[in-house]
């Protein structure tokens, strides 16, 4: 049984990123099933989904005045940089180290859906953000200035906050 299922929980209600959501999981759970011969190329067909998927939610949010160095897009790097070092570990042999990312991918993925993309989700949709074309239809309700941090009031630059929780 996969270690990741689609549920309820997982839905953000902004049907483009559910769909792309829905075939992370699985794929995943195709990862998770994979015997030695097949685990390779299903890991890759994994790697280049989420490719694609973390580079239209950058897109998305590049679009819509978050900043590229918000820590959403630097989780995707770092995400996709550990699951490409993953291929290159499988490539020799180490198949273990690709089983293990896929059970880390399958902890880390619910939580960074119902939170970062979560926050995206509705933002994309305050502001009327159609992924499908890009546009926004609410261009007055987007951001005065880039979105920095995680793109929510609890999650600051460290310039912004306050001295007491810089000391923290």
């Amino acid at each position: 049984m996969p270690s990741l299922q689609w549920s309820d929980a997982l839905v953000l209600e902004l049907p483009a990123m559910d769909d792309t959501h829905r075939e992370f999981v699985d794929l995943l759970a195709v990862v998770d099933t994979a015997g030695d011969d097949t685990l390779l190329p299903r890991w890759r067909t994994l790697v280049d989904h989420t490719d694609e998927h973390f580079g239209r939610e950058d897109q998305w949010m590049q679009d819509t005045r978050f900043s590229s160095t918000n820590c959403h897009s630097v989780q995707h790097k770092v995400v996709l940089q550990v699951m490409r070092e993953g291929i290159v570990l499988a490539e020799a042999g180490d198949l273990g180290a690709v089983r293990q990312m896929a059970r880390e991918l399958a902890i880390w993925f619910p939580q960074h859906a119902q939170s970062m993309d979560a926050a995206l989700a509705l933002h994309l949709r305050s502001v009327g953000f159609d992924p499908l074309t890009g546009t926004v239809a609410l261009p007055q309700a987007l951001p005065a200035s880039l979105i920095h941090g995680c793109g929510g009031a609890s999650c600051s630059d460290s310039e912004t906050l306050e001295p007491a929780a810089q000391a923290a």
